[in-house]
């Protein structure tokens, strides 16, 4: 069983001691510093204002960028939902039927050709090497 133990904090220039679950240090201080970033601009801009305020004031901004996030957050799972079902039409959806290609065929007139003149340079190569040769 895991037991409290107290944190120190810095919030917009104060010091809090804040109570936690052992293990939960870490989370408490990552809230704290985001916290402590908002205190910190309206310190900056008003000056010293009552604690109360300061931390109303602070949690408020936070709330706002949190639904800002929020939202687009949404927004990005309704484009994925979006994806994904368009994803899943184009896979359902048949395959489109092969094209003929038609490939054209040669004329048997035009294969015997170039089979003789095959035949005659074969027959002239030989003649200029027979001639090469005696």
């Amino acid at each position: 069983m895991s037991q409290q133990i107290e944190v120190q904090i810095n919030i917009g220039g104060r010091t809090f001691d804040v109570a936690c679950q052992e293990g939960e240090e870490q989370y408490l201080l990552t809230a704290a510093r985001m916290l402590d970033t908002e205190a910190s601009v309206l310190v900056d801009q008003i000056g010293r204002m009552p604690e109360a305020r300061m931390l109303l004031m602070s949690g408020l901004m936070l709330a706002d960028k949190t639904a800002g996030l929020e939202d687009r957050l949404r927004e990005a799972e309704d484009k994925l939902g979006e994806m994904a079902e368009e994803l899943r039409e184009f896979r359902e959806r048949p395959l489109p039927e092969p094209e003929k290609v038609e490939v054209p065929v040669i004329p048997a007139s035009v294969s015997d050709t170039l089979a003789e003149l095959a035949a005659r340079a074969e027959a002239v190569a030989e003649e200029i090497e027979a001639k090469a040769a005696g």
